[in-house]
């Protein structure tokens, strides 16, 4: 029943899909012949930013609850994936296993009861942009210091003389983050 929401999400989405912020995918991009389960699986693994599309009948699917969404609120956790729930239609999810997640459109409102269902999905799309950002500082942020703990332990030897006379120890892990940042 959510299948149209889905696809006006992915519309909406479009500018972020062209400039090549994010890939959508979704169980109902599995081709003819394939595994539904593995793929579904493979696809939760590579990500690391998952939307639930909550709504009644999300909360009411076993196989969501019992394994989709019991993979992605591993990978959050873990701080593998960023889980956003994205609140479709009116439904009881504050005992859910995401309830302490900020969800979006806005103040967790159901898109459904937005007047402008246009303006529901722009600040979804807002909000996944930021998100998107946040998870690329990140993965600079760890990138940047796998790169220091490269160098440092390239490094021969637990202290350097820096300087002439006058000059003062320190250890490499000092002068290595005073050179070379």
């Amino acid at each position: 029943r959510d299948e149209r929401f889905r696809d006006s999400l992915e519309t909406h989405l479009a500018i972020l899909k062209r400039n090549s912020i994010l890939n959508v995918w979704h169980d109902r991009k599995i081709g003819p012949g394939k595994h539904l389960g593995n793929e579904i699986d493979a696809h939760l693994e590579d990500s690391t930013l998952i939307l639930l599309l909550v709504s009644a009948d999300f909360i009411a699917s076993d196989y969501c609850f019992a394994n989709e969404l019991r993979r992605a609120m591993e990978k959050n956790t873990a701080g593998q994936a960023r889980v956003i729930p994205v609140i479709l239609r009116p439904v009881d999810w504050r005992d859910t296993p995401f309830a302490n997640l900020k969800a979006l459109p806005r103040d967790g409102k159901p898109v459904t009861s937005w007047r402008n269902r246009d303006e529901a999905y722009l600040d979804i799309t807002r909000g996944l942009r930021e998100a998107v950002e946040e998870l690329r500082v990140q993965e600079r942020r760890k990138h940047s210091a796998a790169e220091t703990n490269l160098a440092l332990d390239a490094y021969q030897g637990s202290v350097a003389q820096v300087g002439g006379v006058g000059s003062r120890l320190v250890t490499k892990t000092a002068w290595l983050l005073t050179e070379h940042g």
